[in-house]
């Protein structure tokens, strides 16, 4: 059941990556520095966004307006690090 926890925790940190990928590629693409023309560029675009984009707009959603700043990566990353410690805390020493 260890495992099991240490590729859930594994995952987790996965998805963290995949959150400040999808932020950075965003600011770059905002600000012109990488286009999305290009076709490599556009399919990581396009990959990182339907990774990250279910778990995403739910928390926009949820959010007041607060102009051009999207913080819902933000709020999202320090979720996972709260479950991340949830599982280290209280659920792996518990488990056989």
């Amino acid at each position: 059941m260890r495992a099991v926890l240490d590729i859930v925790l594994l995952v987790l940190q996965i998805y963290i990556w995949l959150l400040i990928a999808a932020a950075v590629l965003s600011w770059l693409i905002a600000f012109n520095v990488v286009n999305t023309r290009n076709q490599v560029v556009a399919m990581i675009a396009d990959m990182l966004y339907r990774l990250t984009e279910p778990l995403l707009r739910p928390i926009r959603s949820m959010l007041p307006n607060l102009g051009g700043i999207d913080v819902s990566p933000v709020i999202l990353i320090l979720l996972i690090l709260f479950l991340e410690n949830v599982i280290i805390r209280y659920i792996y020493p518990n488990v056989f």
